[in-house]
Order: C-alpha cells, then sequence, then structure tokens
C-alpha cells in the first residue's frame, strides 16, 4: 500500500513526477492521500481516469469531496455528519459506507446484465423493424409509399420501448443478492 499526505501529494501532482507518482501508485494494491485537498483529490481522479484509461469511482461524505466526485465517471455520495453536498453531487447515494458493498457487488452486477441484455433487445427490435420495412419496398416496388401510419409507429416505439424496460429493471435478477455476496467474484462475469 501507499500511504501519501497532502504536502507530499503536491509535489507528486507536478507534471515532471506525475509519470512516477502514477508508476508507483500502479504497483500498490491500494493508495491512501490522507490529509489532503479538494483540488488534489480531484487531480488524483482525473491523473488515474486520464492516463491509465480507467474507469474511476469517487466516494465521498461532505462538501470537500465533491470535487472528487465530479470529476470521476461514477460519483457516490454518503450522506454523514458533514451534510448532503457530497450525495447532492454524486450519481447514487447511500445512507452509510456499510452499504458500499451490496451497492457495488449486487446492484453493479445486475445493472451490468441488465445493460447487455437491453442492448440485444434493443438491436433485436430495430432490426426486425428495418427488415419489414425492406422487404416491404419489394412489395410496393419501391414507391416510396408508407406501410406503416403514423399512429401504429409511435404505438410500436412506446410498446416495446418503455414496458420491457421496465419490466426487465423490476425482475430481472439473474443471481440472488446473496449469492453475489458471498462471491464477489460474480462481479467480473457481468464485465
Amino acid at each position: 500500500g501507499l500511504v501519501i499526505d497532502g504536502r507530499t501529494l503536491a509535489y507528486a501532482l507536478e507534471p515532471t513526477l506525475e509519470d512516477k507518482f502514477l508508476a508507483l501508485a500502479k504497483q500498490c494494491r491500494s493508495v491512501l492521500c490522507c490529509r489532503s485537498t479538494p483540488l488534489q483529490k480531484s487531480m488524483v481522479v482525473k491523473l488515474v481516469r486520464d492516463k491509465l484509461k480507467a474507469m474511476t469511482l469517487a466516494i465521498g461524505d461532505g462538501a470537500n469531496d465533491v470535487s472528487m466526485i465530479q470529476v470521476a465517471d461514477v460519483g457516490v455520495g454518503i450522506s454523514g455528519q458533514e451534510g448532503m453536498q457530497a450525495v447532492m453531487a454524486s450519481d447514487f447515494a447511500i445512507p452509510r459506507f456499510r452499504h458500499l458493498e451490496k451497492l457495488l457487488l449486487v446492484h453493479g452486477h445486475w445493472c451490468y446484465s441488465r445493460l447487455a441484455n437491453m442492448v440485444l433487445y434493443f438491436f433485436y427490435k430495430n432490426a426486425m423493424f428495418v427488415a419489414l420495412l425492406f422487404w416491404y419496398q419489394f412489395y410496393c416496388g419501391f414507391s416510396g409509399s408508407s406501410m406503416i401510419d403514423q399512429w401504429y409507429l409511435i404505438f410500436f416505439n412506446l410498446l416495446f420501448s418503455s414496458l420491457p424496460q421496465l419490466i426487465t429493471g423490476v425482475l430481472d435478477k439473474d443471481v440472488p443478492a446473496e449469492v453475489l455476496i458471498a462471491v464477489p467474484q460474480l462481479y467480473k462475469s457481468g464485465q
């Protein structure tokens, strides 16, 4: 692990040393930046995101974490004693730090699974619709006439673009939450 304080981090984030700092941080399992300013926190997240091309997650519980949460790809705010500023600036909010495990392992896995299925569904839905229009053009001799009335088209998209997502979002849970908590390696299978 690497523990670095704010004064040392100010030197490590200089343009001439940031590559060395990043190389050192990559060799560690965890990096802890203590007593750092909000600007330094956001600079560390931006450095990792830009140089490593990695998706970043920032977790904070106060106003001093807002800039870090906003720079990260995904921000998690914890409603704490310092107020609700981090929660208001974040993508996800949790009441206590102990809920982070369930947010990442359970809801993160389910989200990956649902998004993958929805992408396949939308591809299939649109491919079938375009194929229908394609074959109709052979039938009508490429006259450009409309096969589907505008109201049917609106209801088709409304029906097939809203109900499946609602049902999938509520009911689709490929693995029970207890199993996902017990076997954290299942999170990688979704990726």
